[in-house]
């Protein structure tokens, strides 16, 4: 079957992949664009479950401020190496992070940072498991995979701070 390539092209801008993994998935199915990209995801979360053990010790540390100045937010981001750290992808990734630690203020990077015992409900108190600010239908682990395949390294969530004004931390 021939592959156009406005339909490789289609389905690069879509996933991010690589003109050749683009062009092999549709070949794969038979030319259909959803089913290439249904593929192409699954591929993602092999690629990012291969790489879960691999030290990620770079990366940024990125701030985000929202309009007004009243509720702020730092996250520290981490990747396997510098050059990753200094991509696109990788700065966008960052500053959606953060953009979701302001507005959704998760307790915890992850269910395994959660205190034994404590009465949480992990879709709202960790970051990971909750629904990506910009589209419901994702959680920021499945923003965080995608990224993974796209530049080929482990990323992980290192820690993260929310600010609001007048809001302060309680001393017991």
């Amino acid at each position: 079957m021939k592959i156009s390539l406005d339909l490789i092209k289609e389905l690069r801008e879509q996933s991010g992949a690589g003109v050749m993994q683009c062009r092999n998935a549709l070949e794969k199915n038979e030319g259909d664009r959803e089913k290439a990209l249904a593929f192409l995801k699954e591929q993602g979360l092999l690629k990012a479950q291969e790489k879960a053990e691999r030290t990620a010790a770079e990366g940024l540390i990125e701030a985000y401020i929202h309009t007004g100045g009243r509720v702020g937010a730092m996250l520290e981001l981490n990747c396997e190496t510098d050059f990753v750290a200094r991509t696109d992808e990788f700065k966008q990734l960052a500053h959606n992070l953060a953009m979701q630690v302001a507005a959704m203020a998760p307790q915890f990077v992850s269910e395994a940072d959660v205190p034994e015992g404590a009465d949480i409900e992990p879709r709202a108190a960790c970051l990971l498991r909750q629904p990506y600010i910009k589209d419901q239908e994702l959680t920021i682990q499945d923003i965080i995979t995608e990224t993974i395949a796209k530049v080929g390294e482990n990323i992980k969530v290192g820690r993260f701070a929310r600010f609001e004004l007048g809001e302060q931390e309680q001393e017991e």
